[in-house]
């Protein structure tokens, strides 16, 4: 396979996982498993830990379930899809967690139009506290509407 298939992959997958994390977040955090999601919109612990994390392992162990496809049983785009996945996980680490949620303390100063829409849009997502009525549940691309100037 040329590196061009594999990046194409690679990026294809990346693109494919704003959507998936758009549908999972609204449809299945919102729906059916709002039970290990509700803690991330009501802070009703102590613990650093939150139930709702374990969405985290999940699309974890769909990307090494792609590199054991690779290395052992000769699915060659599970590499390239593998680590598209592993890099949009990276990003949403970045970006919502220690960007938006503060989890760690970085990155507190970013205060560029993309970083403003992007905490814009998260903090409309969190105004409503039920699983029902929400909005914006994409990560990296929200709406237009919150990069506009106020």
């Amino acid at each position: 396979m040329t590196i061009a298939l594999w990046i194409s992959i690679f990026l294809i997958t990346f693109c494919i996982m704003e959507f998936m994390a758009w549908f999972t977040h609204k449809y299945i955090m919102h729906g059916f498993l709002w039970k290990l999601h509700k803690d991330h919109h009501h802070k009703d612990h102590n613990s650093w830990w939150e139930r709702n994390d374990l969405f985290f392992i999940f699309y974890a162990a769909v990307s090494i379930g792609c590199f054991v496809g690779w290395q052992y049983y000769g699915f060659w785009a599970g590499l390239p899809i593998g680590l598209g996945i592993f890099a949009y996980g990276l990003a949403y680490f970045f970006v919502h967690d220690i960007f938006i949620h503060q989890r760690f303390k970085m990155f507190r100063n970013a205060n560029n139009w993309y970083a403003k829409g992007i905490r814009r849009a998260h903090k409309i997502h969190h105004k409503h506290l039920g699983k029902e009525e929400g909005e914006c549940f994409g990560m990296l691309v929200p709406p237009l509407k919150y990069f506009k100037k106020k």
